[in-house]
């Protein structure tokens, strides 16, 4: 298709969207009634979903016992309020999700004058490791045991942790050598933990060549050239100098400076060196080669996947305060072996709101919303304005459907950050969790004397089918009553019941474990993607559901989104009531596509490249 083609429907949409802007004001645009036993991604419950007790805080019960410390001295440095993410992954490869929490601390090279409202000091280690016991266990009242959460601290025992002003964490098997490794970015030199294979780390991000002295916020592991090695893109935020600007609020306090106090700093891409005859060879810098070097803007979140279907892995970035960046993939071209990314955003319709404006966007999640194949993107932003939902047209072009899907009004008092679409409850349609935590002073908070006027409470967004949402938060129980400054949200089966369970990290206070507890009675697919020998994680591969007489569910293999964090790669379909064998596709990351049928419902199974019926991409 032509550029010109593109850029009269690019225009065509932002018309046409204005328009319903216009006509329905601040409220949400009602669409018309569907029936819900036929249309596709339908929740035949959806008119008044039943959402108590889904979510259970089990954090104390689990033996999660950590509090993020952000340093705040009373001077409000910028970093106090990005922190922190996590990651959950499968440290010591025993089948099970242990966790990773980034810790602050002190702020490094900067002091001030003011009364230090920060929790008890870190321990000498900053970064903290939970490994996963999780047993079953037969509770009073219980007809048979079922799984009980259980973490223990190993992060004496297991060596090399992050020990800087930790932000976020990525994780991916970086040396194909079977056991997940981690990727740390810090306020100063980030940091690559490599594993062991025994769950501990050592460090070696100035031997591989992925070190950077900035501020980086999350990092997305993608296999951009498809040649099997997980290469590796850090999102950098601002410069913040050891002597930062001050700021202040409407009513004259000091407050916290936005991004545009500062200079923008460029991202960074290494490309992964592969195994040589002397192991494993390392990163080398491939920004100025791929594109990317020429641009500068404070990223925050940000996610890879085949946007336009041309096999290649894309990268979307959610910036701070200006236009976002969807950087396409051409695929492998000249002798570089480098692609060469283009920003196609503007083009494409999802760099600046429907009214034109750059949003102050913070996490971002990729997932098929609507049930057509592709992938959409939903992300986060700063209060007053909206969160924002793109739909895909298959293409890599994106129109504006935050209103139709009903997110737009919910969004506006709050300011957003981690975020992911999954299945609560596995009734087959995706739902949306947002947490929230002011950057600004909130002046009744400040009014009322609070120590750390920016908390808020976070939300739930129930999925109704034809990707609309309602915001079932006041329902949903104890769980999302509380008010926090929260910004990384983790998504993974803690417990290995089939269902998503979510880590939240809070800044400057206690991390969360909230537990799906009704996924585990429906019926599910959970699926681990693997490739080579030993394996490792098919980090961009596709997966079908392929169900007679119902759409095809698509998902992806991933650890990215959210927010400075870093996901479950495992995918899981929510069947409801369908416990009979199910068959998928998988199209992987090389491009082959495959079939796997007669797969057991309720269980998790390992799919390895190869060993399905080979099919015609």
């Amino acid at each position: 298709m032509s550029t010109r083609i593109l850029r009269l429907r690019w225009r065509c949409a932002w018309g046409l969207l204005a328009a319903l802007a216009l006509a329905c004001g601040s409220s949400e645009c009602p669409l018309p009634a569907a029936d819900p036993t036929t249309a596709p991604g339908a929740n035949p419950a959806s008119a008044t979903p039943d959402v108590a007790g889904l979510l259970r805080d089990t954090t104390a019960a689990a033996g999660i016992d950590f509090m993020h410390v952000n340093g705040m001295t009373g001077r409000h440095d910028i970093v106090e309020t990005m922190g922190a993410g996590g990651a959950l992954f499968d440290a010591d490869g025993d089948g099970d999700l242990d966790l990773y929490l980034v810790q602050g601390g002190a702020l490094p090279g900067r002091s001030g004058a003011g009364a230090d409202t920060a929790p008890a000091a870190p321990p000498a280690r900053r970064d903290r490791l939970y490994r996963n016991d999780t047993a079953a266990r037969q509770m009073p009242g219980e007809a048979s045991p079922a799984p009980r959460p259980r973490f223990t601290d190993i992060s004496d025992a297991a060596g090399n942790l992050g020990s800087g002003y930790g932000i976020g964490v990525a994780a991916a098997d970086v040396d194909n050598d079977g056991d997940v490794d981690l990727y740390v970015t810090n306020d100063g030199a980030n940091q690559l933990l490599l594993n062991r294979g025994d769950g501990s780390f050592e460090q070696a991000a100035q031997a591989s060549g992925a070190s950077d002295e900035r501020l980086s916020v999350s990092a997305v592991f993608f296999d951009f050239d498809r040649d099997g090695w997980i290469d590796l893109y850090a999102g950098n935020y601002v410069n913040v100098p050891a002597d930062p600007p001050q700021c202040r609020d409407t009513t004259g306090g000091i407050d916290y400076c936005g991004p545009d106090s500062f200079a923008p700093l460029p991202d960074r891409l290494w490309r992964n060196l592969g195994r040589g005859p002397t192991g494993w060879r390392g990163f080398t810098d491939v920004s100025q080669r791929a594109g990317l070097r020429a641009v500068a803007a404070p990223a925050l979140g940000a996610v890879a996947a085949d946007f336009d279907g041309n096999g290649w892995l894309d990268l979307y970035v959610a910036n701070d305060g200006r236009a976002n960046h969807l950087w396409m993939n051409p695929g492998m071209s000249g002798a570089s072996g480098v692609p060469r990314f283009s920003d196609q955003a503007l083009l494409a319709g999802c760099a600046v709101n429907s009214q034109g404006s750059a949003e102050a966007s913070m996490g971002v999640d990729a997932a098929d919303i609507d049930g057509d194949g592709d992938f959409d993107l939903f992300m986060t932003h700063l209060i007053a304005e909206t969160n924002t939902l793109y739909r895909n047209d298959g293409h890599g072009m994106f129109e504006d459907a935050t209103s139709l899907a009903g997110l737009a009004a919910a969004s506006r008092p709050f300011t957003s950050f981690g975020t992911g679409l999954l299945d609560l409850g596995n009734d087959g349609v995706l739902d949306l969790l947002v947490v929230n935590g002011a950057v600004n002073n909130i002046p009744a908070l400040v009014r009322a004397g609070d120590r750390y006027p920016l908390h808020q409470p976070n939300q739930l967004f129930r999925g109704l089918g034809h990707g609309r949402f309602a915001d079932v938060s006041p329902q949903a129980g104890p769980a999302l009553r509380r008010s926090d400054v929260s910004r990384g949200a983790i998504f993974g089966d803690v417990d290995n019941d089939g269902d998503s369970d979510i880590v939240i990290v809070n800044n400057n206070g206690p991390a969360q474990l909230l537990l799906d507890t009704r996924g585990q009675t429906r019926a599910w697919l959970g699926l681990r993607l693997v490739l080579g020998a030993p394996p490792h994680d098919a980090l961009g591969a596709r997966v079908a559901l392929e169900r007679a007489g119902r759409p095809v569910a698509w998902q992806r293999v991933a650890t990215d989104g959210s927010y400075a964090s870093s996901r479950d790669p495992r995918v899981r379909f929510g069947l409801g009531d369908d416990r009979g064998p199910q068959t998928v596709r998988v199209l992987w990351p090389d491009g082959s596509l495959e079939r796997f049928s007669g797969l057991r419902p309720s269980s998790y199974q390992t799919l390895a490249r190869g060993t399905g019926s080979a099919l015609e991409p």
